[in-house]
């Protein structure tokens, strides 16, 4: 028997909506659609095959949000990680251009989405800033805006006036504005999203992993704790918790963890100057770091952390020690919580979709934009499972390339940080 592990101890666990209830599934089925995992892109799949009337059955080892999905830094950022003049020169001008299309239209979709089922999630879209802090940087995020708005995106280029006082620090020098980005409370809108799917049709199991998958008859079967499940069509989406249940998967992914710590409520005045406006950031940087105050004047801060589950904000001191430099009037602020949770990062940095057999269909690897990009996935794989190959999606559906050493990935990881955390330190 799978025994359900607790969340991970954030501020998203204390202070989430109540979970809908996703009892282990205790007898075997028979299903058109079985899920395997209980993210955002699972859950947001299942939402969409249950408003065309087809059954989805979602098998998640834990509960709906348990991980990156409830537990990331809750920014809602549109694009791909690469410029869009590279998307355009990697898959050609029309693909290249309809994952342009749909990558910057997540957001919108998402906060759509939230309207539409009216998830308490503390969803806000006051616009994502990506951030430079040395001219190099600055010259890379200025191009990146011009690829935009020359495609009629609301996007603008921020200098470093304008920046002092969107964000009350003058840390940085430039900065991409796009007004579609956003923020939520991630384990509200994950429960929310299960709470939606299920309303639609679709049934939502925790404390259910899948132990075994193979095709058995027309059919294929999924071995779990308890039962059986047949279905026409699988879909797998595990990301940072990928393993081997699909042969050479888990390695075409790298899982790192992404830590966050967070303030006890700001006071109103210190509130007030940290980014007044209340858009997300992010930093261009060796090493990423990411922030945002929510709507109980909390800060948030987000960034590559130990290679283990962390407990405590003390185990991401750097996070609070560069939240003092940008912002020193937080000197004698408290720090409530410290978490984190595994994402997946694809060699090429593009998100993945396989189809490796017929009727299994695999998305992963969203690269740390999961919040919006795996919300609109969802609609784009619920479209190719009741289409088939015939039905186009917006993002490329490629064969499954394990990464080269991929066994020596966590001394890579930790070198690259550690080397990253020097450069970004050294202006270099």
């Amino acid at each position: 028997m799978n025994a359900r592990l607790p969340l991970p101890p954030s501020l998203y666990a204390d202070t989430a909506v109540a979970p809908v209830a996703t009892p282990p599934l205790d007898a075997d089925k028979t299903v058109p659609v079985a899920i395997i995992g209980g993210g955002y892109t699972g859950l947001s799949t299942a939402l969409h095959l249950a408003e065309q009337g087809v059954e989805a059955l979602v098998l998640e080892a834990q509960e709906p949000g348990w991980g990156a999905s409830g537990n990331n830094g809750g920014h809602t950022n549109p694009g791909l990680k690469h410029d869009p003049d590279q998307i355009e020169a990697d898959f050609g001008a029309e693909l290249g251009r309809r994952m342009i299309d749909f990558s910057y239209g997540t957001t919108n979709f998402t906060h759509d989405l939230i309207r539409r089922y009216q998830i308490p999630c503390e969803a806000r879209q006051n616009g994502t800033l990506r951030a430079a802090y040395n001219e190099a940087s600055a010259a890379t995020i200025e191009k990146t805006a011009q690829q935009c708005i020359a495609r009629g995106m609301p996007v603008k280029y921020l200098n470093r006036e304008q920046l002092r006082e969107m964000t009350g620090t003058d840390r940085y020098i430039g900065a991409m504005l796009d007004t579609r980005g956003g923020d939520l409370h991630p384990l509200s809108y994950a429960r929310g999203l299960a709470r939606a799917a299920i309303s639609a049709g679709a049934k939502v199991h925790g404390e259910t992993p899948a132990l075994s998958l193979r095709r058995e008859g027309s059919r294929w079967r999924i071995e779990t704790p308890r039962t059986i499940v047949h279905a026409d069509k699988v879909l797998l989406a595990t990301n940072g918790f990928t393993d081997d249940l699909w042969p050479a998967l888990r390695r075409t992914i790298v899982p790192v963890f992404s830590s966050i710590a967070a303030t006890a409520p700001l006071s109103e005045d210190v509130a007030r100057s940290i980014m007044p406006t209340r858009p997300v950031l992010y930093e261009s940087g060796h090493i990423t770091v990411y922030y945002r105050i929510d709507q109980q004047n909390r800060l948030l801060m987000g960034g590559r952390g130990p290679m283990r589950w962390i407990n405590s904000p003390s185990d991401v001191a750097y996070l609070m020690r560069y939240a003092e430099r940008l912002w020193p009037q937080l000197k004698g602020v408290a720090w409530t919580h410290g978490w984190n949770s595994r994402l997946a990062i694809t060699g090429d940095h593009y998100p993945h979709v396989h189809e490796p057999a017929e009727n299994v269909l695999i998305s992963l690897g969203c690269n740390g934009r999961g919040v919006a990009l795996s919300t609109a996935m969802g609609a784009q794989l619920a479209r190719r499972l009741i289409g088939g190959a015939k039905a186009e999606i917006d993002m490329p559906v490629t064969g499954i390339k394990p990464i080269p050493m991929h066994a020596f990935w966590p001394v890579g990881v930790t070198t690259a940080v550690i080397a990253g955390r020097v450069r970004d330190r050294l202006g270099i």
